[in-house]
């Protein structure tokens, strides 16, 4: 296999992490490298459909290899929301606080606070599919706390730990986070598979 991949983001710290884990085995393009400087759409009602569509729509649109991932927050107090709909879920600004906010309001007055991140990752290689999945479980708690980290990372704590996701630091939060666990799949994969 060409060892070329494109990565559908153009998210440059999560192009770094993924490169980190992937330990530049391969050439990681972003979509800027390729220039495709579309809004690819994310309109599918799981984690899964998100990932397939951004994949298949480079795929198809540039000829790449390519993976993409989709992320979601999942409280299993909330129905496993907001789930796909996790970047958007306090409107279409993505406004991390404004989430945040949305989730404790919509957690008050319940007791089970459990919640998990899980990503998924669809890659495309020579036209086949497959698909890897990461998850860490952890707890939500009701104030913010820490400066690192995007999205619910200053309520998420982490199994097995007691500070959330934005007081860990990229160090930590890289070696057992929901991506990293997807993507040391998906490397696994591209280094023992005759793709």
């Amino acid at each position: 296999m060409n060892n070329q991949l494109v990565f559908a983001t153009n998210n440059f710290h999560k192009l770094e992490e993924v490169r980190n884990i992937l330990d530049n085995k391969f050439k990681l393009l972003s979509l800027k490298d390729i220039a495709c400087m579309e809004d690819i759409p994310e309109t599918a009602d799981t984690i899964e459909g998100n990932a397939l569509l951004k994949a298949r729509y480079v795929a198809q649109k540039y000829g790449y290899n390519c993976f993409a991932d989709d992320t979601g927050l999942e409280v299993p107090s909330l129905d496993n929301a907001p789930g796909v709909y996790s970047a958007r879920y306090a409107g279409d600004s993505k406004d991390s606080n404004a989430n945040i906010q949305k989730v404790l309001e919509e957690l008050e007055g319940k007791s089970d606070y459990s919640a998990r991140f899980r990503t998924v990752i669809a890659l495309i290689i020579n036209e086949k599919e497959y698909m890897f999945e990461g998850i860490v479980n952890g707890t939500l708690i009701k104030e913010k706390r820490g400066d690192a980290g995007f999205g619910y990372d200053p309520i998420f704590v982490p199994q097995g730990y007691n500070q959330t996701f934005a007081e860990l630091g990229s160090d930590i939060k890289n070696k057992i986070s929901h991506r990293s666990a997807a993507v040391n799949k998906l490397k696994h994969f591209l280094l023992t598979k005759n793709v």
